[in-house]
Order: structure tokens, then sequence, then C-alpha cells
């Protein structure tokens, strides 16, 4: 028996596949694994009961109700998004786009992977990126000035706000080629007690866990510098005002010269997560958490072992 609940997001996979005719460069279209994509239509082409594609080695060709799908889906999605424009367009609580908000390098490589698929799913959308500085770690949560944000936890936790993991990382200590911190290829915690830290000028929950104040097994933190970006912090760091704890992720993306990163012992690792606020009615931002999901299990940034997460 045919079973007519075919979802959006099927449809979409199939065009890519009906436009490309090619399983690997839909895949690649879509961000997503071919052996996933490859799946998700074999069980639409199971759901209708009919073969949509003829496949070859090197190519996938639409047979004739594939082509007769294809015609139709095209007018089902443009059906689809105009509603969804025109939906958020009439409502003075959610508007056309989506406003993305983050802080560095946001999730990483996952990010454009994200943002792409997205795209490719609501072409219509308009997704606007918003950079924060160390003072919000909610990158606009807080203050609704954005719709969803990637973050990095602890944040302030009377804010009606809900996260979801998407790759736990590392803790990196951050400090200048010269000095003799960056001669040990690790170290522990216990080994910094006396050094001078560099900190972030942001909530107190958010300060301390960058200082990893909970592993510091009560000894006070000296505070060198004061800092709100990546990139203040590292000035300072080169300047001799002290060192600092940094995802393991922001060495591929702010490498600079004249800076180690060294693996530490004893502290905890960094989460990284979207977030988005219970009380926010604007329908893209359900879809925008779905493609992070789907990103997240088809991209997965292995930075941590399993002995890491369990010794964290």
């Amino acid at each position: 028996m045919t079973n007519r609940n075919i979802d959006l997001r099927a449809m979409r996979y199939f065009v890519a596949v009906a436009e490309e005719l090619h399983f690997s460069r839909a895949a690649d279209r879509l961000c997503i694994s071919q052996p996933s994509l490859s799946i998700q239509i074999k069980k639409l082409e199971s759901s209708l009961g009919v073969a949509l594609f003829e496949r070859t080695k090197r190519s996938a060709n639409l047979t004739k109700p594939g082509k007769v799908f294809y015609q139709e889906c095209i007018s089902i999605l443009s059906a689809a998004d105009r509603a969804i424009s025109l939906t958020l367009a009439s409502s003075e609580e959610a508007g056309a786009k989506i406003v993305v908000g983050f802080q560095a390098n946001a999730a990483a490589e996952l990010t454009p992977k994200i943002l792409k698929h997205f795209s490719t799913l609501f072409p219509h959308a308009e997704i606007q990126m918003e950079s924060f500085d160390f003072s919000d770690p909610t990158a606009g949560l807080n203050d609704k000035k954005t719709d969803v944000a990637f973050v990095r936890p602890p944040i302030p936790t009377s804010l009606d706000i809900q996260l979801e993991t998407l790759f736990i990382e590392k803790r990196l200590l951050v400090t200048p080629d010269e000095s003799y911190l960056s001669k040990h290829d690790s170290i522990s915690i216990d080994e910094l007690f006396q050094e001078p830290f560099v900190a972030r000028q942001s909530p107190e929950v958010w300060r301390n866990f960058w200082l990893a104040i909970k592993d510091r097994k009560g000894c006070p933190v000296r505070i060198g510098a004061e800092v709100k970006t990546v990139d203040e912090c590292f000035e300072a760091i080169l300047s001799g005002y002290g060192v600092a704890f940094t995802p393991e992720s922001t060495q591929r993306y702010y490498n600079r010269p004249g800076l180690s990163f060294i693996p530490v012992f004893g502290i905890s690792p960094s989460c990284l997560s979207v977030a988005w606020r219970q009380d926010n009615n604007n329908l893209l931002v359900p879809e925008f958490i779905n493609a992070c999901r789907e990103i997240t299990k088809e991209n997965p940034i292995t930075c941590m072992s399993h002995e890491d997460k369990v010794g964290a």
C-alpha cells in the first residue's frame, strides 16, 4: 500500500538528486553523506511504491514516474516556501528571516555546512549572522536580538533558553612561544596555579568557567588583564599579561604567530551548543535546529575521545 505521508524534506532530497543526476554530488549539495541520502531516497521510493531512479555506477537517471514526481515536487516546494515566507512576513513576532548569534568561530567547521544545508532546504529564507563579544555568552538570546545562537555553556540559567549540545572539545592553554610553558607537550592545571590569567569580561558564571575556577582546588586566580574578544585575549597574551584557556577549535581558526596551544589535564571540557528561547515563535527556528542536528550527525567533530569525556 502506498504511504501518502511524505514530508517536504524527503522531497527536497529527491529534487537534489533529480537535478544533479548523481547521488554523491547531491549529497555534497545537501551537506549530508551519500549513504544517508541513498537510504532516504530508498525510503521515499518504498513509500510511493515506484522506482524514481534508474541507477548506474556513474549516474542516477529519472524514471518516467520520477520525472512526473520531480515536476510536482518543484511546485509543492515552491508553494511551501512561499507559504512560510508569507506567514513569517505577516507576523509581528517573527520576521521573514532568522537571526543567528555566535561568538568567535561559531560552530567551527560545522557552521558553513549548517548554513548551506538550511539554505538548501529553505532557499527563500534570509539568514542574518550576528557576532557578539564575551560580554554576552547568550549571543543575543538574552535581549531577544537573535532567534538562535551557537553558545558555549555555562550561560545564565535564569533565562528561558533551551540548549542542545552539538559537540564537546578539550580546552587548551594559550601561552606565548617564548614562555617556558610552551615547551610542554601537555600540562596539568596544578602547574598553572601561580600563573597570571587573561580573564573574559563576562557574567560571573561564564568568566569563572574560562578561568577554570572549579578545577583550581580553592587556589585563587591572579588576573593579568581583562578582555572582550578572542583577538584582545591573544594580544594580551602576546604582550605578557598572562595565559588563557580556549576551545580546541580556536587553534584551527586563530593560530596566531607567536602563540602556543598546549593540552591541559585536570579541567573540564567545553561544549558547543545550539540555543534558542522557548518563547520565540519564529517558524524557522525549529527547522534551523533540525538542520544543526542533521549536519552534526553527518559530520561529527571528534575533538574528544571517550576516555576524555568520562574523565571530565
